[in-house]
């Protein structure tokens, strides 16, 4: 996937939360609402890291270097990561402390049709932020589940807006519910349940962004279904077969592939660099993605393959 898709969902998302937290701080300081407090510290983190996402987008299109030959590529991972923390430490943590706060010393809401109001075009707005990073993804999830493309996604910047968004609708319900049962039945205690159950969601969509950001940053290799068809494009032509294969990918849009070949053994050193010239070209032609390609040759001492 190239970043065009990635960047569309981000700004419309960043531009979604930016209004939101405005709001949301407003609604507090009317309401005095913990829920919208938690919500506006939730809104002002998302903000932040879309800010962040769009920053390693940028610092990813480096030109490579010696000290680092190939590229940036994983600027975009390293953000992610650091986005993943940001909503854990600014969003989870923060809501679980605001909600205990006034779990023990509960405080009445003031103006409580103000923070309703609110939450309610807050809904609307994040609700087109959710729209357009699913319309987007759908471009590149192909025929896997929503929770498949979330794991299998080697572009991290797609599933983490999804799962903000997917976090922020049902956070706006959360304080929604918190701030529209303690004004029906005048006990704010309900506005400190629903700061602490936006704490736990937070928590639990960070721990999954920061377990998957982790392997992506740690390196992950080609799908099953592209290594198969890389396997079977490199064992063509003069190729005997693949001896071993190893793949990682070194930025979102871009796999390194290195493998050990066997070759005829009566062919000619022409024959041979030209063997690996039409191996390299039929793996990229079916998978693009594969751009940096490394193939030993070798002669066919074994029928045990390997990879």
């Amino acid at each position: 996937m190239s970043a065009g898709g990635g960047t569309k969902a981000i700004v419309a998302a960043l531009a979604a939360n930016a209004g939101i937290a405005v709001a949301k701080f407003i609604g507090f300081i009317v309401t005095g609402s913990s829920s919208m407090l938690a919500e506006s510290v939730h809104s002002l983190a998302d903000t932040s890291n879309q800010g962040l996402l769009l920053l390693g987008q940028k610092t990813a299109q480096r030109k490579a270097t010696r000290l680092h030959p190939f590229g940036f590529g994983r600027d975009r991972y390293f953000w992610s990561f650091v986005v993943a923390l940001l909503l854990f430490s600014l969003g989870s943590v923060f809501a679980l402390y605001e909600g205990i706060h006034k779990l023990q010393h509960p405080e009445p809401l003031h103006n409580p049709l103000v923070a309703v109001a609110i939450l309610l075009v807050a809904i609307c707005l994040e609700t087109y932020s959710f729209i357009t990073a699913i319309n987007e993804s759908k471009k590149i999830k192909g025929d896997v589940s929503w929770w498949g493309f979330i794991r299998q996604s080697r572009t991290p910047e797609l599933p983490v807006v999804l799962l903000e968004d997917l976090g922020a609708l049902i956070g706006l319900v959360l304080a929604l519910l918190g701030v529209g049962l303690s004004m029906v039945t005048g006990n704010p205690v309900f506005d400190a349940l629903g700061t602490m159950a936006i704490g736990v969601l937070l928590g639990i969509i960070a721990i999954i962004l920061i377990i998957e950001m982790k392997s992506l940053l740690i390196g992950e290799g080609a799908s099953d279904k592209d290594l198969d068809v890389i396997c079977d494009e490199l064992a063509a032509g003069k190729v005997q077969r693949v001896i071993h294969i190893k793949t990682q990918y070194i930025g979102p849009e871009e796999l390194l592939v290195a493998a050990k070949i066997a070759l005829e053994s009566r062919l000619s050193l022409d024959e041979v660099a030209q063997a690996i010239n039409d191996a390299e070209q039929r793996v990229r032609a079916k998978v693009p993605h594969a751009r940096l390609i490394y193939l030993e040759p070798d002669l066919d001492r074994s029928t045990v393959v390997s990879s």
